[in-house]
């Protein structure tokens, strides 16, 4: 940024020049100057003033500084520039020089040059080509150079002249200089340089705004642009682009002053459609963007119309179109005809924009006769810039004619619009009709196909399913111990048979005999369960070890449950003693779980597995009469709402003629390998793999010698042969890209087709998950999948609801009632009228403990028994038969499960059901059979009361004899060797504890000889 300094010197020149020398210091740097100055009153004479850089006044005839003007106001006028005498050598005067003489200043030698002006006296800071000098006599002079002198400067530039034009002007091209003022002189052959004035060096242009933005196509708009330095500029230039990316740039006539300039938009009719071109400044060579001036179709005129309100003024309406146009009063000329080509000016009022048209308003005054005017005008001229269009007069219907025309308009309309609306009406009331009919039929067919199947379908169970498939007692244990933590299960099922009884680790040998410390026991377990981060999940893991690792002292273990027993009632009694047992939040009740599970298991193999394992198999029967939808598992045959499956599809049976491969390694001599085997057409190939599996192994009594995964299935037709899968080239991909999977009916497969079974040759994988990408039966409600079904199944598939199917379930529970309920005697009765020990003895064992607590009411033992048994053990079981069998338990299972273990809990419940027909389907399906279950549980619990208490004796031979059978089945130093992490986790709360009871000094002296004894095992591990 410039700055100006300005000072005052105080001493008073005594004649014409005066030195100063000026010192500029900074922090960094200094600069120093001598600066001579001329005094210009102390000049007489014209041309000497004029020499010396001063100004002649002609009116006061004296010398002045140049920067002071005669008088503010009269400047230019009464300052004139004197003429300049110059030596010039004459031409034979062999080099010599003539002196100016006052005497005799019309010598030839001797010519006078003067200056008058230099134009531009502003220029950019990238210099100018074409300074023009004005003055006089410029042809004589020979040599004739300007020089530069700026004011931030030392040095000066001298410029020699570009082209002596004439006699009066000359040209010169001055180069580029940073921002700053520069004196200027010129310099006639040698001799003294006569000042010019002063030229601005200044910055380059700077563009802020266009206005308007946007013009018409036919150009002729007043465009101004709005920003700074716009003196310095040499022209300005439109450039646009023409297709074959061809850039057209026009030269435009331009007005500019310092901050504005003003241009006509020029004429781009060549280019179609809207278009936006470049506007840019030249200064010199160097091109600066302007910004964008948008071209658009040129406006649009629909009409005009002539009002007069007074006999002396015209108003003229023209219409037009709605633009993006800024139409001003410089840019709109009209014109107004009538009459015999007569014309009126019409001056322009203002614009109004409405929704539809814009309107110009422009008036006609100081007329006469203005009414006749107004019915004689024929057009109106309209002039934007370049374009001129001639607008109609707009053709205004007489007001009878509207009026006559309306009521006859709307008579037409009303009459139409009640026909169509009959029409419609009469449409959607048969369109109705038919869909009502057609859902009609529908809930009469599945009402009677369901009413039909309760009664005469017979589900053909297959009694001769071979041997049941019971786990060992090994598995059955751990998956009831630790029916979430797998974990474990490797852990303890190693072989334990080989091992030897006296390689127990000398650690491990003390800890089993400090927990046949009864009271230290007892004192560790309720220890524990105070310690805040000591978690259910924890008190269950512990439970188990516990059991684990005294399996084969199930005397011991039973007396450890009676006294924890006793404690939680202690707890109980004083809250809500019918919440005991309720859930597994202690200890205790995990310990109970797995009390249970040991003492049972003999009974669950002996009595209750077979029909279990029957009703397992009748309920999977059922299911798989039916479709099942592979990918969600719901199912038409089920007792769960929920895994319903109402969008069922038209479904048939194929009878397929299944041909096994023979596997000589795995197969007997008597083993049949043609078997018939029933399957439905809109089963997958997987499902039909697993009926066809099902099948061979009810015909021969054994399974396939293969797994499911290791074979595949082929369809025989004559001699050719083809693969069967779920996926392959030929499944159909609906919309969103979901595949549906391949069924029976896609491979149109008939009855008595011939399937292969063969052995995969590598390369099988285990059972496929599908996912959210693949669907089956339940298809995703859209017009394509609709065409996948057919056209037969597209109405029906609407009219579809779940409640039409629950009948469903009604025929999936008669058909295993039978079953069922020999399930459920089997666990509630008495078989040579004796109950299981376990029962009898803590069922007794229940009754003497309310005795002494002066428990009175029949419910508080009823509950206790019911949630130490069935709610404990047997539901546990029923929902999950994997716990008992070796079978995959599939979620569909699971499902139907639960609502027959809800059946099983409600016969033991004291509570009287309530239910209604908005009640849950699952409560209503065998709400009538459980009044009859509830009194087959009172007389199974009076049974068990009746019969005669077991002595110590005969409940000490059964535990012993249990034991025993267990011996070497787990390995018990893994199960002491959890415990002890818990042990040492909480050590310090256990040793407190132990030091605070009586009689416990000898438990903690051996609890910390344990310590030390893993302490040092630990240590010798590191070794």
């Amino acid at each position: 940024m410039n700055r100006t300094c300005a000072c005052n010197i105080p001493s008073r020149p005594s004649n014409n020049v005066f030195v100063v020398n000026a010192t500029f210091t900074f922090p960094s740097w200094s600069v120093s100057e001598r600066f001579n100055f001329t005094n210009c009153a102390s000049v007489r004479e014209c041309p000497a003033c004029i020499e010396t850089g001063c100004a002649w006044c002609k009116r006061d005839k004296r010398c002045i500084h140049p920067f002071t003007p005669c008088e503010p106001s009269d400047y230019e006028r009464n300052q004139e520039l004197c003429h300049v005498a110059v030596e010039k050598p004459p031409k034979d005067s062999g080099g010599g020089r003539v002196k100016e003489s006052k005497r005799n200043r019309t010598d030839p030698a001797l010519q006078v040059f003067y200056i008058k002006a230099i134009e531009p006296q502003k220029i950019s800071t990238l210099g100018k080509s074409n300074v023009i000098v004005t003055g006089a006599n410029f042809t004589q002079a020979s040599n004739i150079t300007m020089i530069l002198r700026g004011t931030s400067t030392c040095e000066k530039d001298v410029i020699r002249v570009s082209h002596v034009l004439n006699d009066t002007h000359m040209k010169f091209s001055l180069p580029s200089s940073r921002k700053e003022m520069k004196d200027v002189c010129i310099q006639f052959d040698g001799g003294n340089c006569s000042s010019a004035g002063a030229l601005s060096y200044i910055a380059l242009p700077h563009c802020s705004l266009i206005v308007p933005a946007t013009t018409w196509i036919s150009g002729g708009q007043n465009i101004t642009i709005m920003g700074r330095n716009f003196d310095v500029i040499d022209n300005l230039i439109i450039s646009h682009e023409l297709k074959g990316n061809i850039n057209v740039s026009i030269n435009v006539s331009e007005y500019c002053m310092a901050t504005s300039c003003r241009f006509l938009a020029p004429n781009l009719k060549s280019s179609k459609g809207r278009t936006n071109v470049v506007v840019k400044l030249r200064v010199q060579d160097t091109y600066l963007d302007c910004g964008t001036l948008q071209y658009l179709e040129d406006p649009r005129f629909t009409g005009y119309r002539v009002e007069s309100e007074i006999d002396t003024e015209l108003e003229v309406k023209i219409q037009k179109e709605n633009d993006n146009f800024n139409i001003s009063r410089d840019d709109i000329d009209i014109t107004l005809f009538h009459g015999e080509n007569k014309q009126f000016n019409c001056s322009f009022e203002n614009i109004t924009r409405n929704q539809d048209l814009t309107t110009i308003l422009c008036k006609i005054k100081s007329i006469k006769n203005a009414n006749t005017i107004a019915t004689s005008s024929k057009k109106v001229r309209v002039k934007l810039g370049n374009l001129e269009l001639y607008v109609e007069q707009e053709s205004v219907p007489s007001t009878w004619y509207f009026l006559i025309a309306l009521p006859i308009l709307l008579a037409i309309v009303i009459v139409v619009a009640v026909v169509v609306t009959r029409h419609k009406s009469k449409e959607l009331s048969r369109k109705q009709s038919q869909q009502l009919e057609l859902l009609e039929s529908e809930l009469r067919k599945e009402i009677r196909d369901g009413f039909a199947e309760l009664q005469m379908d017979k589900l053909d169970v297959v009694d001769s399913f071979g041997t049941v498939p019971f786990l060992d007692y090994k598995h059955f244990a751990l998956r009831t111990f630790f029916p979430e933590s797998g974990g474990f299960t490797h852990i303890f099922t190693e072989d334990m048979h080989n091992r030897d009884a006296n390689d127990k680790n000398e650690s491990l040998t003390a800890l089993d005999a400090l927990i046949c410390n009864k009271s230290f026991l007892v004192t560790v377990i309720h220890t524990l369960e105070k310690q805040k981060n000591f978690s259910v999940k924890d008190r269950c893991l512990f439970a188990s070890f516990l059991t684990i690792a005294l399996q084969t002292k199930l005397v011991y273990l039973t007396s450890i449950l009676e006294v924890l027993t006793r404690d939680l009632m202690e707890q109980c009694s004083n809250m809500q003693p019918k919440l005991m047992l309720r859930r597994t939040e202690s200890v205790v009740e995990k310990l109970l779980t797995n009390w249970m599970s040991v003492c049972l298991s003999g009974f669950l193999r002996e009595t209750v597995g077979e029909p279990f394992y029957l009703l397992v198999t009748t309920l999977n029967q059922k299911i798989n009469k039916g479709p099942v939808d592979v990918i969600t598992c719901k199912a038409l045959y089920t007792l769960n709402e929920d895994w319903l499956l109402w969008q069922v599809p038209e479904f048939n049976t194929v009878a397929l003629n299944v041909v096994f491969e023979k596997i000589p390694e795995n197969e007997s001599a008597d083993v049949c390998r043609n078997i018939s085997v029933n399957v439905l057409d809109c089963d997958t190939i997987g499902q039909a793999k697993e009926k066809i599996f099902q099948a061979f192994l009810s015909k021969n009594g054994s399974p396939y010698g293969l797994q499911l995964n290791e074979i595949g299935l082929e369809l025989q037709v004559g001699t050719r042969q083809k693969e069967l899968l779920d996926i392959d080239s030929s499944s159909v991909i609906l919309e969103d890209g979901i595949t549906k999977l391949n069924t029976i009916g896609h491979y149109e497969i008939s009855n008595g087709s011939t399937i292969k079974v063969f052995k995969k040759i590598a390369n099988f994988t285990s059972d496929v998950e599908y996912s959210d990408d693949h669907c089956h039966l339940i298809l995703p409600d859209s017009e394509a999948f609709q065409v996948v079904q057919g056209k037969r199944h597209r109405g029906k598939h609407k009219f579809k609801v779940k409640e039409m199917y629950l009948t469903k379930l009604l025929s999936t529970k008669v058909a295993i009632h039978s079953v069922l309920e020999k399930l459920f005697r089997s666990i509630w009765s008495l078989p040579n009228s004796r109950a299981p020990f376990a029962i009898k003895y803590f069922f007794d064992f229940l009754d003497a403990q309310a005795e002494n607590k002066k428990i009175t009411d029949p419910d508080v033992v009823h509950i206790w028994k019911t949630n130490s048994l069935p709610l404990r053990f047997w539901v546990n079981i029923l929902k999950n038969p994997q716990f008992v069998f070796d079978i995959k338990k599939t979620p569909h299972i699971d499902s139907c499960l639960s609502v027959i273990a809800q059946a099983f809990m409600d016969a033991f419940s004291l509570t009287e059901q309530q239910l209604g027909k908005e009640a849950p389907t699952n409560k209503l399906l065998y709400a009538k059979d459980i009044p009859t279950y509830k009194e087959e549980v009172k007389s199974y619990y009076k049974a068990i009361r009746d019969l005669p208490p077991l002595s110590s004796l005969e409940m000490e031979e059964f535990l012993t004899q249990e034991s025993k059978k267990h011996e070497n089945e787990f390995n018990e130093e893994v199960a002491l060797t959890e415990i002890y992490k818990y042990i040492v986790k909480y050590f310090d709360e256990i040793l407190n504890k132990l030091e605070r009871e009586r009689g416990l000094e000898e438990a903690q002296k051996q609890l910390l000889h344990v310590k030390v004894l893993f302490d040092e095992k630990k240590k010798c591990k590191w070794m």
